[in-house]
């Protein structure tokens, strides 16, 4: 960007141009067995698919709780409880979400202050939000996500005191731009680490032009990764891991495989962004180097 609160400080570090992170996304927040089967549910399992898609080459994971039955959930309680299921099985990143619809910010601050995961998602801008599918045209919905600068400044506030390191998750080139004036103010520092999400309907359409425009907008010393929604998710995988980003798979955001089979777990999809990953001459993170990246501090 030509705007001076990035020209004015230096670049230090940015992506790893040998070591790119592979995060899996394991549940969503709307995804259900319905769709998926393999979607998980409760906390033990959803931490047997953080363990499975550690072993096939995830350094991150990112993860909305859900009660027994399915629904989402912000409770303490349950998200405790998959922060300790998840680290007896391994050391990978926790990424958990704060994004949520008619729940109150509160809420979603308690959990961050008592739970400290190491990094948390946060939403960097409102829009209509919609997914479409051809394959399933059943898999429909519509609603506006709301996320003003009080809620995002507030959200930034609870993580920086907790010791949560911020994910901006960004829909659209106005939600890169959205980081100025938090910079501005200081509750956002650099170098922060931005998730460049496309092909949600009412957010940038999904292309490989698309994703070269977003990481344009990018200082040179952030981190990003690429989040493709549904069936454009491969091309971009491809294309972010040739650009030198990381990128994020798994059940979230897109059931299907390179082939058009549909996964049988979050650990296919990892397999798939790791083969992918080594054709381009580059051996994925593990955890530890995943959070010298990302300059988060070493698990417990």
């Amino acid at each position: 960007m030509s705007d001076t609160i990035y020209d004015r400080q230096a670049s230090t570090k940015g992506n790893d141009p040998d070591k790119p992170i592979v995060t899996a996304a394991l549940t969503g927040a709307l995804t259900t067995r319905d769709q998926c089967e393999a979607i998980p549910y409760t906390p033990v399992e959803i931490a047997e698919e953080a363990a499975a898609a550690c072993e096939a080459g995830a350094a991150v994971v990112h993860i909305h709780a859900r009660t027994d039955d399915g629904a989402p959930t912000f409770s303490t309680e349950t998200y405790q409880e998959i922060h300790d299921e998840v680290r007896a099985r391994s050391d990978v990143v926790l990424n958990f979400s704060t994004g949520a619809i008619d729940t109150p910010l509160e809420e979603r601050l308690d959990y961050v202050r008592d739970v400290q995961p190491e990094v948390a998602a946060l939403n960097m801008g409102s829009m209509n939000y919609a997914k479409y599918s051809d394959r399933r045209e059943d898999y429909v919905f519509d609603m506006v996500f709301e996320n003003p600068f009080s809620e995002i400044r507030e959200l930034l506030a609870g993580m920086n005191e907790a010791g949560v390191t911020p994910e901006l998750e960004c829909f659209d080139t106005g939600h890169v731009g959205n980081t100025r004036p938090l910079l501005r103010e200081g509750v956002l520092e650099r170098p922060f680490h931005a998730s460049l999400i496309m092909g949600v309907l009412g957010g940038i359409p999904a292309s490989v032009e698309n994703l070269a425009h977003q990481v344009r907008q990018l200082p040179d010393d952030c981190t990003w990764q690429v989040i493709g929604v549904g069936e454009d998710q491969w091309p971009l995988v491809s294309a972010a891991l040739a650009m030198g980003g990381n990128v994020r798979v798994g059940l979230e955001d897109n059931f299907y495989r390179p082939t058009g089979e549909m996964a049988e777990s979050n650990a296919d999809l990892v397999a798939d962004a790791v083969e992918m990953a080594k054709q381009v001459g580059r051996e994925p993170a593990t955890p530890d180097e995943a959070r010298d990246i990302l300059g988060l501090e070493a698990a417990e």
